[in-house]
């Protein structure tokens, strides 16, 4: 039988619940199981680690701190932005999420949280931060 490895391709359906037991995110209500290579960084190291080990077939449940999901929210990513970088494609609303471009040209999502004349408050940190969270598995392949 085959079992997760630190070089395995992973085929699994999962759900990460909030305490109180809202679903953040779910391949289930996507109707398709997600896909990666173990250490690809499509999860966090402690998300792997939950992983390690389980067979194909195995279903499981992990609770993880905050510090060992998506960290603890980090003051030093929230940015104060002039509200004329705004236009009408991506307005200033609170509670809007807009692509930024970060320093490696990829995109990063940051979160409006304030407007206060000219300055636009932006949440840089992940949604889930600072956030005790419920991993469930179900392990459907294993390769490798």
């Amino acid at each position: 039988m085959s079992v997760i490895t630190h070089n395995s391709e992973v085929l699994m359906h999962f759900s990460i619940k909030l305490e109180d037991g809202s679903v953040a995110e779910s391949t289930q209500s996507m109707g398709k199981p997600a896909k990666f290579r173990m250490g690809d960084g499509s999860l966090t190291d402690n998300f792997e680690r939950c992983l390690l080990g389980l067979a194909q077939g195995e279903k499981n449940q992990f609770v993880l701190e905050p510090e060992d999901a998506f960290g603890m929210p980090n003051p030093d990513n929230i940015h104060h932005v002039d509200l004329t970088r705004f236009g009408s494609d991506a307005p200033a609303e609170v509670g809007a999420i807009i692509a930024f471009s970060g320093p490696d040209g990829q995109d990063i999502p940051g979160v409006i949280t304030a407007v206060v004349g000219d300055s636009v408050t932006v949440d840089f940190n992940h949604p889930l931060a600072g956030q005790r969270v419920t991993f469930d598995v179900e392990v459907v392949g294993i390769e490798g």
